[in-house]
């Protein structure tokens, strides 16, 4: 069935999505058919499923590239949907939630989503997010068989890049893909202050200033894992990785 797909939107477009799987979890018939359809139209291959217990089993079957997930769901929640497909294998998680409520965002960052969006949404957002989710995907694969000369170390934070590894005084740190990209791209320029936009452009690949939540998040998930203190917030401005005094 999977092979014989075609998008009707035409060959340019259907090379953006092409063999990519994305399964769609949501139980609002409506959500679900408009978010299936403009996948489709990208070039996709799209599953649905309504439920918790209906969206692990169709992930562990159908192996898709990229998971949409509601965290309101008949069953059993799509955090923990999130936290038994990730048991299976990593896949890039966006998920979706009806409050613009911070703390549900932490958790469901925290059980392995990548990513995040707030209902009403646009569906052109939307895909832009599949998009970016998957590219990185493609470049810490590219990454990983790339030679990298060493590990930078910042006092007693250790980044690995060939490993996508990350540890706090010798002690493994798991993070995301997102984390990790983010971590980097503060790294890679210590104690300098990167706005918000500016990190929004070179980890998400978004540039539309709506998204810098998304950044405010995820900087809270990583200070929760490799310590508050190693990232400093500039009101008003953005965020800068501490380093020891040399």
């Amino acid at each position: 069935m999977e092979q014989t797909h075609t998008s009707q939107s035409g060959a340019a477009t259907n090379t953006q999505g092409a063999q990519r799987r994305v399964l769609v979890v949501e139980d609002d018939p409506t959500i679900v058919d408009a978010i299936a359809a403009r996948l489709r139209a990208e070039g996709f291959l799209v599953q649905t499923a309504s439920d918790g217990p209906a969206a692990v089993d169709t992930a562990e079957a159908w192996q898709p590239d990229l998971l949409i997930l509601d965290i309101m769901l008949p069953g059993f929640d799509g955090l923990e949907v999130c936290r038994r497909v990730q048991a299976q294998r990593p896949v890039p998680v966006l998920m979706l939630t009806a409050r613009d409520d911070e703390t549900d965002m932490l958790v469901g960052l925290g059980v392995g989503a990548d990513d995040y969006m707030t209902k009403p949404f646009s569906m052109r957002e939307l895909a832009a997010r599949v998009h970016v989710l998957l590219r990185r995907v493609e470049r810490a694969v590219v990454a990983a068989s790339t030679p990298r000369s060493g590990i930078l170390r910042l006092g007693e934070l250790e980044i690995d890049h060939a490993q996508r590894r990350v540890r706090v005084k010798s002690e493994d740190v798991h993070l995301t893909p997102t984390e990790f990209d983010l971590l980097v791209c503060l790294a890679n320029t210590p104690r300098a202050v990167l706005s918000r936009e500016q990190l929004l452009a070179e980890v998400w690949d978004w540039a539309d200033a709506s998204g810098t939540r998304t950044v405010d998040s995820h900087i809270k998930a990583l200070r929760r894992k490799i310590g508050a203190e190693r990232i400093r917030t500039v009101h008003g401005v953005g965020y800068a990785l501490e380093t020891p005094t040399p």
